[in-house]
């Protein structure tokens, strides 16, 4: 496929992990982890294919409702991926964030998280943003609390101005969704940025999302007409 029609920035949702798992009858931290290793090769694939920012929905608000012992594993493999990773990104030139709220994270996980922001600051091949403990209402009331905070104006009020305030301040939003899984909903991902996004839904479990899978994933990207509320 030709470099024509790349999106800047392509959001995913990382979805299928247990399932995968369940179809070969392993544990649901089977899956999480190989999804995991899937999120490094699907990044720097789309930094060789032009894409500038990927961010991708590891861990949502609403995910804490499950089970302790899933929990605390994903909260372990997050010190895992960026300690095993780290070397990797580096080499490529990707620069690494976090969007959501980190505090509440264990003091561990919290403490990687924050030495990955500062190894990978200066980084500008490709930007990878992992929301982790996110939610797009929360973020929303986060933005504004913030404001009022700030003291800003109703008057000063504008669409630039909230984006400001976004966990992906300064960055384009989204141009193109993907979700593997079979799920067809956002489930709170990005909800203020994607609203002009091309969605794009599989059946494909994250596991088994491939280069080839995301090739996919931009031809049906480049055939669509977007408009933003214009005429074609």
């Amino acid at each position: 496929m030709e470099n024509f029609n790349i999106p800047e920035h392509v959001a995913i949702i990382l979805d299928g992990n247990g399932r995968w798992a369940k179809k070969r009858f392993m544990p649901r931290t089977f899956g999480h982890k190989n999804g995991a290793d899937n999120v490094v090769d699907i990044c720097l694939y789309a930094k060789e294919r032009g894409v500038k920012y990927v961010s991708l929905y590891a861990f949502s608000t609403e995910n804490w409702k499950r089970p302790d012992e899933e929990v605390g594993y994903l909260m372990k493999l997050i010190i895992k991926f960026l300690n095993d990773k780290l070397r990797i990104l580096m080499n490529e030139n990707c620069k690494v964030q976090f969007l959501g709220n980190l505090d509440i994270l264990p003091e561990a996980t919290k403490q990687i998280c924050l030495d990955t922001i500062g190894k990978t600051r200066n980084n500008d091949g490709i930007t990878l943003n992992i929301a982790l403990n996110y939610g797009g209402r929360a973020e929303l009331v986060h933005a504004y609390q913030k404001m009022i905070e700030d003291g800003v104006r109703k008057e000063d009020i504008n669409e630039e101005l909230i984006s400001s305030y976004l966990y992906t301040k300064g960055q384009p939003d989204p141009d193109l969704l993907i979700r593997p899984g079979g799920e067809l909903r956002l489930s709170n991902f990005l909800i203020y940025q994607l609203a002009y996004a091309e969605l794009y839904f599989t059946d494909t479990l994250w596991p088994d999302f491939t280069r080839e899978s995301f090739d996919e994933a931009l031809e049906e990207f480049a055939r669509r007409n977007r408009r933003y509320g214009g005429l074609s």
